[in-house]
């Protein structure tokens, strides 16, 4: 067509993002058909291009150039990829908008105090899966832990209190995702067997899109809820007994001030 570009390979591949050597790897793979001809030439189009950008995206993604293959033949047969990729960024999208920080151990061990263990508790955050060792720094995956252990460790809880119960919530979490993805996987997808038809995957890509907010949605309510009644049922009795040491005392002092 009149506004189709035309590359050499070089320079389809330097505007797919990849190499020479690649291009005529995936050609030979029969991953993108051959150029046209021009003399002993080689002439590619935007066609080319698009495909291996397309190559290129979907082995960000984790597939193997043999599961390429594989979609790119199902495509040239007419059958619908686009539905069985939906699903598969449905599955591998990320649930956080929350990005990690990266912090330096000098910064962890100001953090957790000046007992002289900074260095013993890093390592035990590293063990428990809190810390994710990135050159000679740390990554946090969750900001949010980070400032929730700061604003306790300041207030005097100890570091390594603090990184425990962190481990437990996690644990715990854990296990609650696990629970929501073994009813979907065990009454949704294991029935359909090992062919997914091609029917079903709109279905199973929207429904994941929805579990997505409502099960945070309902994970954050109930740790309100739980929150708010452990805080009245430990902290109320912390006020009652106050509430009559205080009173006691003022019981005592006022026998003492009548026997004056």
């Amino acid at each position: 067509m009149a506004d189709e570009r035309e590359y050499r390979i070089d320079e389809l591949a330097r505007q797919a993002g990849t190499t020479v050597r690649n291009v005529r790897a995936y050609q030979d793979k029969g991953l993108i058909p051959p150029p046209r001809r021009e003399g002993r030439l080689g002439i590619y189009s935007d066609a080319h291009l698009a495909r291996l950008q397309m190559i290129g995206a979907l082995l960000d993604r984790g597939y193997s150039l043999a599961n390429i293959a594989e979609l790119l033949a199902a495509w040239e047969k007419g059958q619908d990829i686009g539905a069985l990729l939906g699903f598969e960024a449905a599955l591998s999208a990320t649930w956080t908008d929350e990005p990690p920080v990266v912090v330096t151990a000098k910064e962890l061990e100001e953090l957790f105090g000046d007992n002289g263990d900074g260095a013993e508790l890093i390592r035990w955050a590293v063990a428990a899966g809190l810390l994710e060792p990135d050159g000679d720094r740390f990554r946090i995956d969750s900001p949010m832990a980070l400032d929730l252990g700061v604003l306790l460790v300041r207030s005097g809880v100890p570091a390594g209190d603090v990184l425990v119960t962190g481990r437990d919530v996690r644990e715990r979490v854990d296990d609650i995702a696990r629970g929501f993805v073994d009813l979907v996987d065990i009454h949704l997808i294991e029935p359909l067997g090992d062919t997914l038809p091609a029917d079903q995957v709109p279905r199973l890509a929207e429904l994941i899109g929805e579990l997505r907010p409502l099960a945070k949605l309902y994970v954050d309510a109930e740790l309100s809820r739980a929150m708010e009644r452990h805080i009245r049922d430990r902290f109320g009795q912390h006020l009652q007994r106050f509430a009559d040491a205080h009173r006691g005392g003022a019981t005592e002092g006022a026998e003492a001030t009548g026997a004056e």
